[in-house]
């Protein structure tokens, strides 16, 4: 999983400015109105939106605002239905991306993505040309503190795939339909977790020179900028340099 501490860094960044803005506002409430569509306003019995829940409160999200996501899903209230699209492309240098939207106007979304890839020199793909390189995987971020290798045992009796204790921060990989049963066992063993999340992750990791890098992550933030846009994974490492230009 070589990468993924640098993308956590820039993530968390790039979520401080989000909050500051409230733009992560809008999109939580998405996530959280497709998760309910999906599974049911029971979030004892739906898993995703647990999650989703528990990373808007986080945040500070308003609960009334949280609950009228729900109902409007789950048809107690009028407005927008919203449905999950994933769109696949590629950026500069090559790069493979995965674009997940949430949207009420697909033909809106799918010509704005468009739109932004092209602009930034890389492409739509046609729909299971970058997918392959991707796997969709549990995410566990830990709490800093605490001695890492001490952390990374406990993880594994948890039932963790892989652990990664390389960075500054312990990150905890599980299978998807595991996240759940391996976060429950991290508490019961007193772990302290800062996120828990389903995530895409590359399979593979490409390098590019940094000023590729930068035409790359300048993408995934202008994409994630998008509305309907929820998150973005691509599949190339960030050079030091380029981490420490953005101040992550």
């Amino acid at each position: 999983m070589s990468g993924h501490s640098k993308w956590s860094q820039i993530k968390r960044q790039k979520g401080v400015n989000d909050v500051k803005r409230g733009a992560v506002f809008t999109k939580m409430g998405r996530e959280i109105s497709v998760a309910a569509r999906a599974g049911g306003a029971d979030q004892d019995g739906n898993f995703r939106l647990r999650l989703a829940v528990e990373r808007a409160r986080a945040i500070n999200m308003p609960l009334e605002t949280i609950k009228r996501a729900i109902e409007k899903a789950t048809g107690g209230g009028e407005g927008e239905q919203f449905e999950e699209i994933m769109y696949e492309g590629y950026g500069p240098g090559g790069v493979a991306m995965i674009v997940e939207t949430a949207t009420d106007n697909k033909n809106r979304t799918a010509a704005e993505v468009r739109s932004i890839l092209t602009k930034a020199g890389g492409q739509l793909a046609a729909p299971g040309s970058v997918a392959w390189q991707f796997e969709q995987r549990g995410v566990i971020i830990l709490a800093p503190g605490g001695n890492q290798e001490e952390l990374e045992l406990v993880a594994i009796d948890a039932g963790a795939d892989d652990v990664d204790a390389s960075g500054d921060e312990v990150e905890v990989y599980t299978k998807p339909h595991e996240l759940e049963a391996v976060r429950r066992s991290l508490e019961a063993a007193g772990v302290k977790i800062e996120s828990a999340e389903l995530s895409m992750s590359p399979k593979n990791t490409v390098e590019l020179d940094v000023s590729k890098a930068r035409q790359a992550l300048r993408l995934v933030e202008i994409l994630e900028d998008q509305d309907d846009v929820q998150r973005v994974t691509a599949n190339f490492e960030i050079p030091e340099a380029l981490l420490a230009e953005v101040g992550a």
